[in-house]
Protein backbone atom coordinates (compact mmCIF):
# COMPACT_ATOMS: atom_id res chain seq x y z
CA UNK A 1 0.00 0.00 0.00
CA UNK A 2 1.74 3.24 -1.08
CA UNK A 3 0.65 6.27 1.55
CA UNK A 4 1.55 10.25 1.12
CA UNK A 5 4.78 10.92 3.26
CA UNK A 6 5.69 14.42 5.19
CA UNK A 7 8.58 15.28 7.03
CA UNK A 8 8.99 17.90 9.67
CA UNK A 9 11.96 19.71 10.63
CA UNK A 10 11.89 21.05 13.97
CA UNK A 11 12.92 20.74 17.92
CA UNK A 12 11.57 17.84 20.37
CA UNK A 13 9.76 18.49 23.22
CA UNK A 14 10.24 15.44 25.30
CA UNK A 15 6.48 16.00 27.31
CA UNK A 16 4.94 15.57 24.02
CA UNK A 17 2.79 18.75 23.10
CA UNK A 18 5.04 20.74 20.64
CA UNK A 19 7.96 20.47 18.66
CA UNK A 20 8.56 16.86 16.27
CA UNK A 21 5.96 14.96 18.51
CA UNK A 22 3.39 16.99 18.11
CA UNK A 23 3.85 17.34 14.59
CA UNK A 24 4.10 13.74 14.20
CA UNK A 25 1.13 13.02 16.16
CA UNK A 26 -0.95 15.66 14.09
CA UNK A 27 0.76 14.32 10.52
CA UNK A 28 -0.44 11.00 11.45
CA UNK A 29 -3.80 11.67 12.05
CA UNK A 30 -4.59 13.76 9.25
CA UNK A 31 -3.53 10.78 6.76
CA UNK A 32 0.30 10.68 5.93
CA UNK A 33 3.41 8.91 6.62
CA UNK A 34 4.71 10.88 9.05
CA UNK A 35 9.33 11.72 9.58
CA UNK A 36 11.32 13.93 11.31
CA UNK A 37 14.38 15.70 11.61
CA UNK A 38 15.51 16.76 14.73
CA UNK A 39 17.21 20.35 15.00
CA UNK A 40 17.26 19.91 18.96
CA UNK A 41 16.23 18.46 22.12
CA UNK A 42 14.85 20.28 24.38
CA UNK A 43 13.56 19.21 28.71
CA UNK A 44 11.07 21.04 28.86
CA UNK A 45 7.16 20.33 29.93
CA UNK A 46 3.63 22.06 30.08
CA UNK A 47 5.87 24.88 33.01
CA UNK A 48 8.53 25.50 30.57
CA UNK A 49 12.21 24.74 29.08
CA UNK A 50 15.10 23.64 31.13
CA UNK A 51 17.89 22.34 28.54
CA UNK A 52 18.71 22.73 25.20
CA UNK A 53 21.19 20.85 23.14
CA UNK A 54 21.17 21.38 19.37
CA UNK A 55 22.39 19.13 16.61
CA UNK A 56 25.07 19.61 15.25
CA UNK A 57 24.89 20.97 11.37
CA UNK A 58 26.46 18.03 9.96
CA UNK A 59 23.89 15.97 11.77
CA UNK A 60 20.93 17.37 11.20
CA UNK A 61 22.48 17.33 7.02
CA UNK A 62 22.65 13.33 7.48
CA UNK A 63 18.87 13.37 8.76
CA UNK A 64 17.86 15.22 6.08
CA UNK A 65 19.70 13.22 3.62
CA UNK A 66 18.92 9.93 4.85
CA UNK A 67 14.86 10.79 4.55
CA UNK A 68 15.31 12.39 1.01
CA UNK A 69 17.19 9.72 -0.36
CA UNK A 70 15.08 6.81 0.82
CA UNK A 71 11.38 7.84 1.53
CA UNK A 72 11.12 11.61 -0.69
CA UNK A 73 8.24 13.60 1.45
CA UNK A 74 4.86 14.58 -0.33
CA UNK A 75 5.36 18.04 1.39
CA UNK A 76 8.11 19.31 4.43
CA UNK A 77 7.51 20.94 7.58
CA UNK A 78 10.03 23.32 9.28
CA UNK A 79 9.70 24.45 13.04
CA UNK A 80 11.64 25.94 14.91
CA UNK A 81 15.41 26.42 14.14
CA UNK A 82 17.31 29.04 16.62
CA UNK A 83 21.01 28.83 14.66
CA UNK A 84 22.28 30.58 11.30
CA UNK A 85 24.35 27.25 10.58
CA UNK A 86 21.10 25.20 11.27
CA UNK A 87 19.09 27.11 8.96
CA UNK A 88 21.44 27.33 6.11
CA UNK A 89 22.03 23.70 6.06
CA UNK A 90 17.82 23.09 5.75
CA UNK A 91 17.59 25.70 3.21
CA UNK A 92 20.44 24.48 1.03
CA UNK A 93 19.00 20.56 1.12
CA UNK A 94 15.88 21.68 0.03
CA UNK A 95 17.38 23.25 -2.43
CA UNK A 96 19.36 20.71 -3.39
CA UNK A 97 16.67 17.75 -3.58
CA UNK A 98 13.79 20.25 -4.55
CA UNK A 99 11.34 19.81 -1.86
CA UNK A 100 7.81 20.94 -2.34
CA UNK A 101 4.78 21.64 -0.61
CA UNK A 102 7.26 23.39 1.62
CA UNK A 103 5.36 24.77 5.13
CA UNK A 104 7.38 27.14 7.29
CA UNK A 105 6.23 28.09 10.97
CA UNK A 106 8.58 31.31 11.45
CA UNK A 107 9.12 30.63 15.41
CA UNK A 108 10.53 34.19 16.52
CA UNK A 109 8.84 35.92 18.75
CA UNK A 110 6.51 34.26 21.69
CA UNK A 111 2.60 35.25 21.62
CA UNK A 112 3.77 37.16 24.75
CA UNK A 113 6.32 39.26 22.51
CA UNK A 114 9.49 37.63 24.07
CA UNK A 115 12.52 36.77 21.04
CA UNK A 116 12.88 33.16 21.08
CA UNK A 117 15.89 33.41 18.27
CA UNK A 118 19.10 36.32 17.49
CA UNK A 119 18.77 38.43 14.84
CA UNK A 120 21.17 36.93 12.85
CA UNK A 121 19.29 33.77 12.94
CA UNK A 122 15.91 35.86 11.93
CA UNK A 123 18.23 37.51 9.08
CA UNK A 124 18.69 34.20 8.04
CA UNK A 125 15.56 32.64 7.89
CA UNK A 126 14.39 35.72 5.89
CA UNK A 127 17.09 35.03 3.34
CA UNK A 128 17.48 31.72 2.87
CA UNK A 129 14.61 29.76 4.14
CA UNK A 130 11.38 31.65 3.85
CA UNK A 131 11.52 32.35 -0.10
CA UNK A 132 11.48 28.84 -0.74
CA UNK A 133 7.99 28.13 1.21
CA UNK A 134 4.20 27.57 -0.37
CA UNK A 135 3.42 29.00 2.88
CA UNK A 136 4.90 30.48 6.22
CA UNK A 137 2.19 30.84 9.30
CA UNK A 138 3.40 33.74 11.78
CA UNK A 139 1.72 34.85 14.70
CA UNK A 140 1.28 38.64 15.23
CA UNK A 141 4.19 39.31 16.91
CA UNK A 142 6.16 37.17 13.97
CA UNK A 143 4.34 38.99 11.40
CA UNK A 144 4.86 42.31 12.69
CA UNK A 145 9.23 41.32 12.39
CA UNK A 146 8.73 40.20 9.15
CA UNK A 147 6.25 43.28 7.84
CA UNK A 148 8.62 45.63 9.80
CA UNK A 149 5.61 47.00 11.36
CA UNK A 150 2.81 47.08 13.89
CA UNK A 151 -0.53 45.28 13.75
CA UNK A 152 -3.43 46.52 15.86
CA UNK A 153 -6.76 45.78 13.70
CA UNK A 154 -7.75 43.28 10.95
CA UNK A 155 -6.83 45.74 8.42
CA UNK A 156 -3.67 46.03 9.60
CA UNK A 157 -3.51 41.79 9.41
CA UNK A 158 -3.79 42.71 5.86
CA UNK A 159 -1.23 44.93 4.75
CA UNK A 160 1.50 43.21 7.07
CA UNK A 161 0.08 39.88 5.23
CA UNK A 162 0.33 41.73 1.50
CA UNK A 163 3.82 43.04 2.07
CA UNK A 164 5.58 39.66 3.21
CA UNK A 165 3.62 37.78 0.72
CA UNK A 166 5.71 40.55 -1.47
CA UNK A 167 8.41 40.41 -0.13
CA UNK A 168 9.26 36.47 0.30
CA UNK A 169 7.35 35.71 -2.88
CA UNK A 170 5.34 32.81 -0.74
CA UNK A 171 1.94 32.58 0.64
CA UNK A 172 1.01 33.89 4.42
CA UNK A 173 -1.34 32.70 7.09
CA UNK A 174 -0.64 35.17 9.30
CA UNK A 175 -2.46 33.78 12.69
CA UNK A 176 -4.84 36.38 14.58
CA UNK A 177 -5.82 34.96 18.25
CA UNK A 178 -7.55 36.74 20.77
CA UNK A 179 -5.13 39.40 20.85
CA UNK A 180 -6.72 41.16 17.78
CA UNK A 181 -9.72 39.10 16.84
CA UNK A 182 -11.59 35.70 17.79
CA UNK A 183 -9.20 32.91 16.20
CA UNK A 184 -9.64 34.37 12.78
CA UNK A 185 -6.68 33.74 10.58
CA UNK A 186 -5.69 35.41 7.27
CA UNK A 187 -4.70 33.50 4.24
CA UNK A 188 -3.11 36.04 1.67
CA UNK A 189 -1.36 34.43 -2.00
CA UNK A 190 -1.38 35.79 -5.40
CA UNK A 191 -5.34 35.60 -5.45
CA UNK A 192 -5.70 38.39 -2.78
CA UNK A 193 -6.84 37.99 1.33
CA UNK A 194 -9.10 34.89 2.43
CA UNK A 195 -10.09 35.11 6.39
CA UNK A 196 -10.75 31.30 7.81
CA UNK A 197 -13.39 32.91 10.58
CA UNK A 198 -13.25 30.45 13.93
CA UNK A 199 -14.74 30.60 17.32
CA UNK A 200 -12.32 30.90 19.65
CA UNK A 201 -12.84 27.93 21.66
CA UNK A 202 -12.10 27.95 26.14
CA UNK A 203 -9.72 26.09 26.62
CA UNK A 204 -6.03 27.30 28.87
CA UNK A 205 -4.27 23.82 27.36
CA UNK A 206 -2.98 25.81 23.98
CA UNK A 207 0.97 24.42 24.45
CA UNK A 208 1.56 23.38 20.73
CA UNK A 209 -1.22 24.85 18.56
CA UNK A 210 1.13 26.54 16.25
CA UNK A 211 3.20 23.56 15.47
CA UNK A 212 -0.20 21.44 14.63
CA UNK A 213 -1.46 23.85 12.86
CA UNK A 214 1.27 24.18 10.57
CA UNK A 215 2.22 20.24 10.28
CA UNK A 216 -1.58 19.71 9.99
CA UNK A 217 -1.77 22.36 6.38
CA UNK A 218 1.91 20.15 5.51
CA UNK A 219 0.01 17.02 6.02
CA UNK A 220 -2.99 18.46 3.63
CA UNK A 221 -0.96 19.78 1.24
CA UNK A 222 0.81 16.12 1.01
CA UNK A 223 -2.54 14.52 0.01
CA UNK A 224 -3.06 16.84 -2.97
CA UNK A 225 -5.04 19.64 -1.54
CA UNK A 226 -5.40 23.03 -2.62
CA UNK A 227 -3.85 26.07 -0.32
CA UNK A 228 -7.29 26.95 1.08
CA UNK A 229 -8.63 23.21 1.44
CA UNK A 230 -5.16 22.56 3.77
CA UNK A 231 -6.10 25.72 5.94
CA UNK A 232 -9.35 24.89 6.28
CA UNK A 233 -8.74 21.12 7.12
CA UNK A 234 -5.85 22.04 9.33
CA UNK A 235 -8.28 24.94 11.42
CA UNK A 236 -10.96 22.29 11.91
CA UNK A 237 -8.71 19.61 13.64
CA UNK A 238 -7.02 21.83 15.32
CA UNK A 239 -11.13 23.31 16.96
CA UNK A 240 -11.13 19.29 17.50
CA UNK A 241 -7.79 18.83 19.01
CA UNK A 242 -8.62 21.89 21.89
CA UNK A 243 -12.76 21.21 22.26
CA UNK A 244 -11.69 17.58 23.53
CA UNK A 245 -10.29 19.04 26.47
CA UNK A 246 -7.36 17.54 27.29
CA UNK A 247 -6.21 18.49 31.00
CA UNK A 248 -2.85 17.40 31.21
CA UNK A 249 0.48 19.14 32.89
CA UNK A 250 0.48 22.10 35.67
CA UNK A 251 0.96 24.88 32.80
CA UNK A 252 -0.39 25.44 29.76
CA UNK A 253 -0.79 21.96 28.74
CA UNK A 254 -1.25 19.74 25.24
CA UNK A 255 -4.31 19.12 23.23
CA UNK A 256 -5.87 15.99 22.28
CA UNK A 257 -4.04 15.32 18.97
CA UNK A 258 -5.86 12.14 18.61
CA UNK A 259 -9.57 13.00 19.51
CA UNK A 260 -10.61 11.68 16.43
CA UNK A 261 -10.11 8.62 18.17
CA UNK A 262 -11.72 8.81 21.49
Amino acid sequence: MKKKTALTIAGSDCSGGAGIQADLKTMTMNGVYAMSAITALTAQNTTGVTGILESTPEFLQQQIDAIFEDIFPDAVKVGMVSTVSLIRVIAERLEHYKAKNIVVDPVMVATSGAKLIDDSAIEELKKSLLPKACVITPNIPEAEVLADMKITCEDEMVAAAKLIHEKFGCAVLCKGGHAINDANDLLYNADGAKWFRGKRIDNPNTHGTGCTLSSAIAANLAKGESLEKAVENAKNYISGALAAQLDLGKGSGPMDHAFILN
